[in-house]
């Protein structure tokens, strides 16, 4: 009788699970595509988002073995003094030109991969407009070939200028460049010429404090100042030999 009774408890205990088993197979086979591929740069619907939960859609992963083949030899230089382990993979969704949600990547340090996904999921939330935020290596680490394209990125290693041991903030994961093209770099050289990165960025680099025609533009009262100043980092634009309207960095 007493080994009936127990027979009849695991014969349930078995059912429960495989149901269990079940609801989560027809969950995950539920799942978009894009979820599982993310693929950076796909537009995707405000409904898919919904129906999967956009916290799953603002993450920090690994380095995995597909995206550092992505970045070996072009983010990740054989001189990379940083380890795999420093850095991580993001996942997140922002607001293209046309306000549709798109999927976004982006490697930092992991020291800050809690902040930036903070930063950029309120951004997102408010509709904040980032025209394409995709790894640097789709443009093989090409600085000008990203700015140009108004992408949005954070790691790409290298020295500062005129230092071999020196990793610029770029190269630690500690440096985000937002809409690049429309928020250039400047700087007045000691002859009286101007040296703008990307070049395409001149028409948009002077007189901005009075300027609207300027799309993108970050200033002192642009959202994404605010976030980043407020999760700790500084401003390229408020720098006083030269201006870098794109860039925000953070120190350890």
């Amino acid at each position: 009788m007493f080994k009936q009774g127990v027979n009849k408890i695991l014969f349930f205990v078995v059912l429960f699970l495989a149901c269990l088993s079940s609801v989560s197979a027809e969950a995950a086979s539920s799942d978009p595509l894009w979820l599982s591929s993310w693929r950076a740069g796909t537009v995707v619907s405000d409904s898919d988002v919904k129906s999967v939960g956009i916290s799953r859609c603002f993450v920090s992963e690994d380095i995995s073995d597909k995206v550092f083949k992505r970045m070996w030899l072009k983010s990740w230089k054989r001189n990379c003094t940083m380890k795999r382990s420093q850095l991580c993979y993001l996942k997140m969704l922002h607001r293209n030109a046309k306000g549709q949600t798109q999927l976004g990547e982006m490697v930092v340090n992991r020291a800050i991969a809690g902040k930036v996904l903070r930063i950029f999921r309120k951004l997102y939330d408010s509709g904040y407009r980032i025209e394409r935020m995709v790894l640097i290596d789709d443009y093989d680490a090409d600085d000008q070939a990203s700015m140009r394209a108004n992408n949005t990125s954070c790691f790409n290693f290298r020295f500062m200028t005129g230092s071999k041991t020196r990793v610029s903030k770029h190269g630690q994961g500690l440096a985000i460049d937002i809409n690049a093209l429309y928020n250039p770099y400047v700087r007045k050289n000691s002859n009286g010429t101007w040296t703008i990165e990307p070049k395409e960025g001149r028409p948009y680099a002077f007189n901005r404090d009075k300027r609207k025609d300027i799309p993108y533009k970050i200033d002192r009262n642009d959202l994404v100042y605010k976030l980043f100043i407020e999760a700790g980092f500084t401003w390229g634009g408020a720098w006083r030999r030269s201006k870098d309207y794109q860039h925000f960095e953070i120190s350890l």
